[in-house]
């Protein structure tokens, strides 16, 4: 695991957000705990907004690994934006569990969404991966570490968070939420056993 508890998603899910342009952050510390607390200043969300490498359109953070889907806003914005946030949770991580290396296995793995069907696709495998935890079975819209709930409900973090590039593919949000709901990406074990059995 490389997520153990709150404090160590909160940080992940600030560095998604909040690295997203170069903006170097002073006492990081302070600015996670006010995050946890009552969101970060809104002066703080303009100066990332402004200056991004990449426009965040969903997430999920599950105690072993995350999905993002990120549009690259300037050249070479991916690679920077990445190691910004693998490096400091990376830190982060080895301070806090008194370890030592890496953190992540191998380097991360990007791939080019080629068309409209694919981000469809993505965007559902990665607002279903909750599913595997049996706690948000069938509750993955609730799950707190992932973009799902903000973009079938309430959107938490303003213009930090884009997923118009996603709903530009359906109607409204409710055909998103169904298109989520019955798609067949992350099937867990189960419910693969009864559509053989069918």
């Amino acid at each position: 695991m490389i997520f153990h508890d709150m404090r160590d998603f909160s940080r992940f899910l600030f560095l998604i957000l909040y690295f997203q342009s170069p903006k170097v952050f002073t006492n990081l510390g302070r600015l996670i705990e006010d995050f946890v607390r009552h969101r970060v200043s809104h002066s703080i969300d303009q100066d990332v907004v402004r200056g991004r490498m990449v426009e965040i359109v969903s997430f999920c953070i599950m105690p072993n690994h995350f999905h993002l889907i990120v549009k690259e806003v300037s050249d070479e914005g991916i690679a920077s934006y990445m190691q910004r946030i693998l490096n400091a949770y990376g830190k982060y991580y080895n301070t806090k569990y008194e370890k030592s290396g890496h953190v992540f296995q191998g380097p991360y793995r990007a791939v080019h969404v080629e068309n409209d069907d694919q981000l469809r696709y993505l965007s559902a495998y990665i607002h279903r991966n909750p599913r595997e935890i049996s706690k948000w079975f069938k509750k993955e819209d609730q799950y707190p570490w992932s973009s799902y709930s903000d973009v079938v409900k309430e959107n938490r973090w303003g213009k930090l968070l884009v997923p118009e590039i996603l709903m530009g593919e359906f109607k409204n949000v409710k055909d998103y939420d169904t298109f989520v709901k019955t798609s067949t990406a992350k099937l867990i074990q189960e419910e693969i056993q009864y559509l053989k059995d069918m």
